[in-house]
């Protein structure tokens, strides 16, 4: 089997967010990354080269196959910011509606820039995952 490239890095992740080319996106990670911070009130780490991660858990699929993933995390990509929550999309099914501007996909929430959604709304969207 393949070994996994998302896992944990010794990489700085204040180095990888400055280096961000695109100013807003910069800046979206940076208080992103505060917000996460507070909620689940751990330190952050790289996972792999681009995904911002606070934490740790376990997963077995069906299939056999596990690893460990953060337990939620960010990567502010070329295209929009992706944000990894635990529980899928289901477990915050009234906070996407009260969001703004997201779009969603298999494991992933994507907005183009923080001021597109409603920072509150985030904010306890990521509390509520720092309690899953």
């Amino acid at each position: 089997m393949a070994e996994l490239k998302t896992k944990p890095t010794e990489a700085s992740v204040k180095k990888f967010i400055d280096s961000v080319p695109d100013a807003q996106k910069r800046e979206d990670a940076f208080a992103i990354l505060e917000m996460m911070q507070r909620a689940t009130k751990m330190e952050p780490k790289m996972w792999g080269p681009s995904i911002v991660g606070f934490g740790s858990v376990h997963y077995k699929y069906e299939s056999g196959r596990e690893g460990d993933i953060c337990l939620m995390g960010f990567s502010p990509r070329k295209q929009s910011i992706s944000l990894y929550l635990p529980g899928g999309q289901a477990a915050y099914v009234k906070e996407l509606k009260q969001l703004g501007k997201h779009k969603t996909g298999k494991g992933c929430l994507y907005i183009n820039k923080l001021a597109d959604v409603d920072g509150a709304v985030l904010q306890k969207m990521f509390e509520k995952g720092a309690k899953s």
